[in-house]
């Protein structure tokens, strides 16, 4: 097993579209053994090869073979302008115990956003989200009586000038959900949210700690550091 720290962090240049598609993700480990790979995935890249063709997790996953025959699979999906902690699986028999996992609602998930307006305290988001499609706006996940159960916890960190972080920690894995919940459970977008806030400055949501259990060996318990694109937030973390 082996920690690795030379991702990119706090206090780096954020990488721009043109460097990420000529970035190697085996420069952006957190975590190595036999069985996983933790990587630190920068904001911007998609984890599927969109249609478009452009670059992508599934397209650089030859980067992270280090000595195995086959490539990794990703298990789990970060959106692409999400940034921080993606789980891969280095062999079938740890795929099928890592989404065993996933399944049963073991595995931990704490993630880091700015969101709009100041709020305080903490609690639990229980709102069901189902995907809505418009000719104008596109898809997204809004709040629905018949959609897929979907909760969230979270407690305010500081709040500056309008604004707040936020950690959540979802104990579901819906598509956009702690985005859906900040703007619908919270009243409080994400800062820089395209779909549910306003685009404009790059999105404030990053994912922050992973925490995976295992049957016969340590837990993985891995941590992004904070990018660049969080300012001043990023101290403490």
């Amino acid at each position: 097993m082996v920690h690795m720290g030379n991702a990119r962090g706090a206090g780096e240049a954020p990488i721009s579209r043109s460097e990420m598609a000529r970035e190697h993700l085996s420069e952006r480990v957190l975590f190595i053994d036999g069985e996983a790979i933790v990587i630190d995935k920068p904001a911007g890249l998609p984890v599927d090869e969109p249609r478009s063709g452009a670059g992508s997790v599934a397209g650089k996953l030859d980067d992270l073979k280090f000595g195995f025959q086959r490539p990794p699979v990703t298990m789990h999906r970060l959106d692409r302008d999400t940034s921080g902690c993606l789980l891969l699986a280095r062999n079938p028999k740890a795929r099928a115990r890592f989404a065993k996992a996933f399944e049963a609602g073991d595995v931990e998930k704490v993630y880091l956003a700015v969101v709009e307006g100041q709020i305080g305290g903490d609690g639990l988001i229980d709102l069901a989200l189902a995907k809505h499609s418009s000719a104008e706006e596109g898809w997204r996940m809004v709040p629905a009586a018949d959609g897929k159960s979907a909760r969230t916890h979270w407690r305010a960190i500081a709040s500056q000038s309008g604004r707040t972080l936020v950690e959540f920690r979802p104990e579901t894995g819906r598509t956009h959900q702690i985005r859906a919940h900040a703007r619908y459970g919270l009243d409080s977008p994400v800062v820089g949210d395209p779909i549910y806030g306003t685009a404009g400055e790059g999105m404030l949501l990053h994912a922050l700690r992973l925490v995976v259990p295992r049957e016969k060996k340590a837990a993985i318990d891995v941590s992004a550091p904070l990018p660049e694109r969080f300012g001043d937030w990023g101290d403490g973390f």
